[in-house]
């Protein structure tokens, strides 16, 4: 239990999927202008990630993972006919990844289009772009090297989801603030908004020095 809540709060802070791995920064950038909007794609991430992350631990182990296949062997057929054991298929796994990635980005604009459709037309072609969001597939990338459990991931993908939606809400917030700030010409719109990035990133970079005590 606490290594579960340890993986949930480094993937937060410490591990924060923008400000350590600067992942999934063009939807983090495009979608940051209001804080509506930012909140409903905050929220479809976390969907994704929470259930693919975890979706995908399961298919690497007990699929894609060589050796992962023996299971069949324990089905009645005989090693004669096919070795399971020997199978290695983990190069598939960014084939697999996105596969599992994409099906549930349209599960998830389905249910928005359906439950709120001011949101669906506000998240635009960004809400489907999830598919394709570094965050998301880096999420499962990065299971196989971690070697967490089941529980693991689900608190990693959680976490991760939830660290996702805490980043772009704080860029949205600012930038709304600044649309009435005094800001050089030069800096507007882009130039601005990276410098903040960066300073946000400074400051969730100062979460490394804590050791958490558990």
């Amino acid at each position: 239990m606490e290594n579960l809540l340890n993986i949930f709060i480094k993937s937060i802070f410490v591990e924060n999927m923008i400000f350590a791995y600067f992942l999934g920064m063009c939807s983090y950038l495009a979608v940051s202008k209001k804080i509506d909007t930012a909140v409903g794609l905050g929220f479809a991430v976390i969907f994704v990630l929470g259930i693919t992350i975890p979706l995908n631990w399961l298919v690497y182990n007990y699929v894609l993972k060589e050796g992962s296949l023996a299971w069949l062997n324990n089905m009645g057929i005989s090693k004669e006919m096919a070795d399971f054991s020997k199978v290695d298929l983990e190069v598939l796994k960014y084939i697999v990844f996105i596969a599992v990635i994409a099906s549930f980005v349209q599960l998830t604009e389905m249910v928005i289009e359906k439950v709120s459709p001011s949101l669906y037309n506000a998240l635009g072609i960004f809400l489907p772009l999830i598919a394709v969001n570094c965050s998301i597939l880096g999420g499962a990338l990065f299971l196989p090297g971690r070697e967490y459990t089941f529980p693991e991931s689900l608190a990693f993908g959680f976490g991760s989801g939830i660290g996702w939606l805490m980043a772009v809400v704080a860029l949205a917030a600012i930038r709304e603030k600044i649309q009435y700030s005094n800001v050089p010409k030069p800096l507007r719109g882009l130039g601005i908004t990276f410098i903040t990035v960066g300073l946000m990133a400074f400051g969730f970079l100062s979460f490394m020095g804590f050791k958490l005590p558990f």
